[in-house]
């Protein structure tokens, strides 16, 4: 009994997280999910238990980057240069935040610029 117990104990999480299962827990993705995977060539429709694994998958994604991220920069904060320190050594992931970062920057600066044109019209 002893034997069972410790292999039990082998496999809990560590950190307190609630193992709720997936028909009770909040579908958080599913949609984009659904969308993302009909277009990289799943059906229009994929199977519900497809999605909840590929769900299950991001999550776990998310929320080991979060932890990582937090013991790496400032205690209880989460800046970019963490999750690129994070992502460094993976060209695909490191290149794509990049290209995104890039693009968010243009589209600030295009807003502000469009924002700037639209207050000297008003007056």
């Amino acid at each position: 009994m002893a034997a069972a117990e410790s292999e039990k104990d082998q496999f809990d999480d560590e950190d307190g997280e609630d193992d709720t299962p997936l028909e009770k827990r909040k579908k958080i993705f599913s949609k984009e999910l659904r969308c993302m995977m009909y277009g990289f060539g799943d059906d229009r429709n994929p199977y519900t238990e497809s999605v909840d694994i590929l769900e299950d998958l991001v999550i776990e994604f998310l929320t080991e980057m979060t932890k990582k991220a937090m013991e790496v920069g400032r205690t209880g904060r989460i800046s970019v240069e963490d999750i690129i320190f994070l992502i460094r050594k993976d060209p695909k992931k490191y290149s794509r935040v990049k290209e995104l970062l890039t693009m968010n920057e243009e589209l600030r600066k295009a807003r502000k610029a469009f924002d700037e044109i639209k207050y000297a019209t008003t007056k």
